[in-house]
């Protein structure tokens, strides 16, 4: 990629967005007709129109944020950072994704283990279902947050701007591809290299012992290196005490706080 081809860089990134809905599209049709996990028909629904409309109405929101920060960023500080000596290339698109997802990896580690980080992520994990759509099912101040983290990131690792937009686009692809409700032929081998959707659904568990795993986006290669991963098949997909209907539940549940809703619960009268 070369700053002197921004229209042929741009037309490369245009053309693998439109792979990553073909893709989107595929394991919708591929989900449907041979689910690895059979989930009711409402819960089904439901995490579909919810998870689309969280999709639409936070890249409203984001579209012109990330066109104003993420790329200017990176347009700003690509002659600095890390990797900014080296020639535009295989090498350096290479390490530019690798150093990219590894830092992906730790943003998500610590959106589990921090608490107001997790206020705002474990919307993400608040769906009952498990499919495609649930790749776009995010809190907007998560994304903002993670959006600020990147942008710093890039002054860190010092590449162009397109670059950075294909990473994502790529990034979002396997999004898609781990979150799909599918079987994948040699899985197990597979996992060993790439996030699959077996090792992704771990990270769904109800139960914070699993969902407190398998943290990867793209390589598992980092949860093999740091022991977060995890390999089970977990018995209920979700949150308990967690639910949410529709696009204003999902951005209101980050601000109630499961021990809060713990303690409503205490209130009501128990019957004998």
């Amino acid at each position: 990629m070369n700053d002197k081809n921004d229209g042929g860089d741009m037309l490369f990134i245009q053309g693998l967005f439109g792979l990553a809905i073909i893709a989107f599209i595929a394991l919708i049709v591929i989900e449907k007709r041979h689910p690895y996990r059979q989930f009711p028909q409402k819960i089904y629904k439901e995490s579909f129109f919810t998870n689309t409309t969280a999709f639409l109405v936070n890249n409203l929101i984001l579209s012109v944020i990330r066109a104003s920060s993420l790329f200017f960023v990176a347009q700003q500080f690509a002659s600095f950072g890390l990797l900014s000596g080296l020639d535009n290339g295989p090498v350096k698109w290479l390490l530019a994704f690798a150093l990219f997802d590894l830092a992906i990896y730790l943003w998500h580690y610590a959106s589990h283990h921090n608490d107001f980080l997790w206020r705002f992520h474990k919307i993400h994990h608040s769906d009952k279902g498990f499919n495609v759509s649930t790749g776009f099912r995010f809190h907007i101040f998560d994304l903002l947050l993670e959006l600020i983290y990147k942008s710093v990131f890039v002054v860190v690792i010092g590449v162009n701007a397109y670059l950075v937009l294909a990473i994502e686009v790529v990034e979002l692809f396997f999004i898609f591809f781990h979150h799909a409700n599918i079987r994948v032929r040699n899985e197990q081998l597979i996992s060993q290299v790439f996030i699959t959707p077996s090792l992704h659904r771990t990270h769904h568990s109800t139960l914070r012992a699993e969902h407190d795993s398998n943290y990867g986006i793209v390589f598992s290669v980092w949860d093999n290196l740091f022991g977060t991963r995890k390999d089970l098949v977990p018995e209920n997909i979700g949150l308990d005490l967690i639910e949410a209907g529709n696009y204003v539940q999902l951005f209101s549940l980050a601000f109630i706080t499961e021990l809060k809703v713990k303690k409503l619960w205490a209130w009501i009268p128990k019957g004998k």
